[in-house]
């Protein structure tokens, strides 16, 4: 492996990391920076999300108080879990080309609610607000979307935080520091049981899931402590660029270019 292909992963999980702390979409630099770099796809997915899971779990500690007065996070949490080992057990036993063209849509899709995600989630928000607390029917309905959110979650990954935002607000949650806070302890969640099926799998490239960990962290923690001086719409608008370069350079690589 040449510097370059060492180096490349690790600025872009660096940076990542740093705009996880701050808008999100750490995928668009951290999953195709290993592709470039000549890692097949279904790997470069799992060491991604080896690599960028430390923050988001390290990213629960600052929402302990929202967390602790939400009598379902355990429930959710759990129903993450069996969704997110699904979904990778699913990617396990999904060969490397049907992967390859399922790719592009998937990015499209992650760009797109990253994109868009947040419009959806301030209309639903325009609803007759509801009690914190669903119905016996409308936790149920929570249930099964989250489940299917987690299960998307562990096959891929891209867009599941904005996913769950619509999903509490479609159900009647308002408080932002809430719904942050639980989507916060799902993605870890989600991720974390993704990694531990991908670890048994064998797909994670430790070599670079060590040093993107590393690199996605002091981001993080750069990203925490100097994002709020930036404007969070132009933050927004470079990460989708990100991602819809990204998803053009897919579709081109897999379908060749026009």
């Amino acid at each position: 492996m040449s510097t370059w292909q060492a180096a490349f992963p690790v600025v872009a999980a660096t940076l990542g990391g740093a705009l996880n702390a701050v808008a999100g979409g750490g995928l668009f630099l951290a999953f195709p920076a290993l592709i470039l770099t000549g890692m097949a796809p279904i790997p470069a997915n799992a060491t991604s999300t080896v690599a960028l899971w430390p923050g988001s779990l390290l990213s629960i500690g600052a929402y302990r108080r929202e967390l602790t007065a939400q009598s379902h996070a355990a429930l959710l949490a759990a129903v993450s879990v069996l969704g997110s080992v699904s979904g990778a057990a699913i990617l396990l036993r999904t060969p490397q080309p049907v992967f390859g063209r399922l790719l592009p849509w998937l990015m499209l899709a992650a760009t797109l609610l990253f994109a868009f995600g947040r419009t959806m989630s301030a209309f639903l928000q325009l609803a007759p607000r509801r009690s914190i607390e669903p119905s016996p029917s409308g936790l149920a309905g929570v249930l099964v979307a989250q489940f299917a959110i987690a299960l998307y979650g562990g096959f891929f990954g891209g867009g599941i935080g904005i996913m769950m935002l619509a999903l509490f607000s479609l159900f009647g949650m308002h408080d932002i520091h809430r719904m942050n806070a639980l989507k916060t302890l799902l993605v870890a969640c989600i991720n974390g049981a993704a990694v531990v099926l991908f670890t048994l799998g064998g797909l994670v490239h430790w070599p670079s899931a060590f040093a993107m960990t590393i690199g996605a962290t002091i981001g993080g923690y750069g990203g925490a402590a100097y994002g709020r001086r930036l404007d969070p719409r132009v933050l927004r608008i470079f990460v989708t660029g990100i991602g819809s370069a990204m998803t053009v350079y897919f579709f081109c690589r897999r379908y060749g270019a026009p």
